[in-house]
Parts: C-alpha cells; structure tokens; sequence
C-alpha cells in the first residue's frame, strides 16, 4: 500500500501546468489562509451565497475547500439538516439543507459551530457541496471532489489526481 511521506509528490502526480497548483503539495494537517476571491452558489437559480472573499482550506491529495463568512449566506433559503461528523483538525460538523427541499436531509453544505484551535477562524462561515449546489469560483463554474462525501472545488487551477475516487481510500 502506497502512502504520502508529505515531502515529495507521488510518482502518479500530475505535474502542474503554469499557474495551477499541485493538490500533493497542500500539507497536512491542512492550512487555512485567506484569499479575496468571487466566490457564488446558487440553486435552482436562487442565490444562496455571494462574496468577495473566503477562507481555504487545503489539504494534500485534495482540491481547496471554500468557506464562506456567514454575513454572506441567505440563511433564509437555508435550514438545519440532520446529522454531524467529525474531522480530525476542525472538529465536530453541522449541515445545512435548502428550506424549499422536500427532503431536508439532503445538505448541501456544512459549517463548524465550535471548531478546534488551530481553525477557529471557520466559526461562523460555510462550506458548499458544489455536486448539490451551483457554485462559481472567479466565475468558473466548480466540479464536485470525487466521491460524494468530501466536498472539495475542482477547478482548472489544480491538478491532482485528487482523493475520493475508487482506489483512494488510504490516502
């Protein structure tokens, strides 16, 4: 079984064009910065978020996560779905579902109500599935992460092979 030493891509690492980035060069645990970026999520053609900036998470062999300052969520499209998980580095998860939904168990994103130390800063912000929602990065619309349960942003400014497909469970 192949594992990542964090020090060198693995040689079936897709080596990055100009101006994209390796997600075998993310650390782990993962970091968190920043970035002023436009960012928008949509359903059924109805905006959910809206914003100019985000924080972002990466970590190795998978594409950034995008979390949105909840001062730039419509909360009033959106309701508390059932469930919760648990990472490692930010601690315990809570989901969010459209209110129009039928059924209000499909999330659509996540947020940390208390996360641990090291990303307190994702208090009060949101992460969006983008295989459940619309959502648009710099105006490129985003690809889902692979697999369903992570929710990564694959854009055009990254280049893997990312974690989440078949093959990748011990990455």
């Amino acid at each position: 079984m192949w594992q990542y030493n964090g020090t060198t891509r693995p040689d079936f690492a897709e080596v990055p064009s100009k101006g994209q980035e390796s997600v075998w060069d993310y650390p782990r645990p993962p970091s968190l910065r920043r970035l002023d970026v436009k960012i928008e999520v949509k359903y059924d053609g109805a905006v959910l978020a809206n914003s100019r900036e985000a924080l972002c998470v990466s970590e190795t062999a998978s594409p950034p996560v995008f979390y949105i300052s909840f001062a730039n969520v419509v909360f009033e499209l959106l309701c508390k779905a059932p469930g919760s998980s648990f990472c490692e580095w930010k601690g315990k998860a809570s989901y969010w579902g459209i209110k129009s939904n039928l059924n209000r168990s499909d999330s659509v994103a996540w947020s940390y109500e208390e996360p641990l130390q090291s990303y307190e800063k994702l208090k009060d912000h949101m992460a969006f599935y983008p295989g459940k929602v619309d959502c648009y990065l710099e105006g490129e619309q985003v690809a889902p992460q692979p697999g369903g349960f992570y929710g990564g942003w694959m854009t055009t400014k990254i280049c893997g092979p990312v974690k989440g497909g078949p093959g990748t469970e011990w990455w």
